[in-house]
């Protein structure tokens, strides 16, 4: 079993920043990848970052690449996403995934989830 724990949401105004942690617990070894999705209302979840334990290479989706930092932090067992330069449509519940097998821009590859936090951005 893995707990993913979330935080760092919040409501900030367009071109600002925000910084998402999550902290993983349990049988974190299993996980080759954490990566972090978002859900607007109404939407599908889509991909947003991810970065292997080993080696730290990160994946982005187009729509973030640029903007978005994600680093892990192995000693802590915890990954982040720096979110910068933020827009209007950036505005969703993110969440936060690990135990990854397939493609790591695939949710249905990952069998652990976090609660969300919620990222408001406004215009």
């Amino acid at each position: 079993q893995v707990q993913l724990v979330e935080s760092g949401g919040g409501l900030v105004q367009a071109g600002g920043s925000l910084r998402l942690s999550c902290a993983a617990s349990g049988r974190t070894s299993s996980s080759a990848a954490m990566a972090w999705f978002r859900q607007a209302p109404g939407k599908e979840r889509e991909f947003v970052a991810a970065i292997t334990w080993s080696d730290g290479s990160p994946y982005y989706a187009d729509s973030v690449k640029g903007r978005f930092t994600m680093s892990r932090d192995n000693v802590k067992n915890t990954v982040y996403l720096q979110m910068n330069s933020l827009k209007p449509e950036d505005t969703a519940d993110y969440y936060c995934a690990a135990d990854v097998s397939g493609n790591v821009r695939d949710s249905g590859s990952y069998r652990y989830w976090g609660q969300g936090t919620q990222v408001t951005v406004s215009s």
